[in-house]
């Protein structure tokens, strides 16, 4: 008999949320699946990692399923270098994180923790997906994201990604029949115009609520936020590389070395 997949399974929402939870049924009916996920809230997080104090990774069960599941005191990237190095027996075929609560399109991904953990597994070459669907809600309902989770994931572990790629897939917050299917995207250029809410405690002391409105400032029907207003699943090729190739031979031109 074949061996089944093996898909290291997290998130930055906590173990408990309703998104991961969704994400565990689904591929249970793909693979054999390992949870290492935070165990508190760590959206925002981005790719930082815990360095200046101890990590603990702790074995627990949610909803008595067969699934292996353990909790981590560190952040989403965390729990993938933990699940790849002291948790999982053998390198895993993929990486699924999510279901985050909330939109991880555009800009957001820069400031993403469930793109990260799927990003630091593609660090290590692991085929990795982060989904995200578009509501913050805790109780938001989950259900029409099954189909597109379950598709994509199998479509990654027939095709492979390339090394250094990772997909970010967002859903829209509308019913499975209104989704008109899923777009091949762009990120779209957009950012937050931040404003800070500032409050005095009963001290007297000075504190700050960070606020503000997303702005799209690109007007292109190839992106990912022109296919999710449109009613499309998004998905969006992402790379960790950095590197502005095309201005390289720019900057040799500033004849540095005098």
């Amino acid at each position: 008999m074949a061996q089944k997949p093996l898909i290291l399974v997290t998130n930055d929402d906590g173990i408990n949320a309703p998104g991961l939870r969704t994400l565990i049924e689904v591929l249970n009916t793909i693979g054999d699946i390992v949870v290492v996920a935070p165990d508190s809230p760590q959206s925002g997080m981005g790719h930082a990692i815990t360095l200046d104090s101890t990590l603990y990774v702790e074995r627990v069960i949610v909803d008595n399923e067969e699934q292996e599941e353990y909790s981590c005191s560190g952040t989403p990237a965390d729990c993938v270098k933990l699940g790849i190095r002291e948790v999982l027996d053998r390198k895993p075929d993929l990486c699924v994180s999510g279901i985050n609560h909330g939109s991880n399109s555009s800009i957001n991904v820069i400031y993403s923790g469930t793109m990260s953990a799927a990003i630091e597994a593609g660090i290590e070459g692991i085929p990795a997906i982060g989904f995200s669907l578009l509501n913050y809600k805790w109780n938001a309902d989950f259900s029409h994201t099954k189909h597109f989770v379950k598709t994509i994931s199998e479509m990654v572990l027939k095709h492979g990604l390339p090394n250094g790629i990772v997909l970010n897939v967002n859903i829209p917050d509308i019913s499975e029949k209104n989704i008109k299917g899923i777009k091949i995207c762009r990120q779209a250029k957009a950012n937050w115009v931040e404003e800070f809410d500032k409050r005095k405690n009963p001290q007297g002391k000075d504190y700050y609520w960070l606020t503000g409105k997303f702005v799209n400032l690109d007007n292109g029907e190839d992106t990912d936020e022109w296919a999710l207003e449109n009613g499309y699943v998004s998905v969006v090729p992402v790379q960790f590389d950095l590197t502005a190739h095309h201005y390289i031979q720019n900057l040799n031109s500033w004849n540095l070395n005098g």
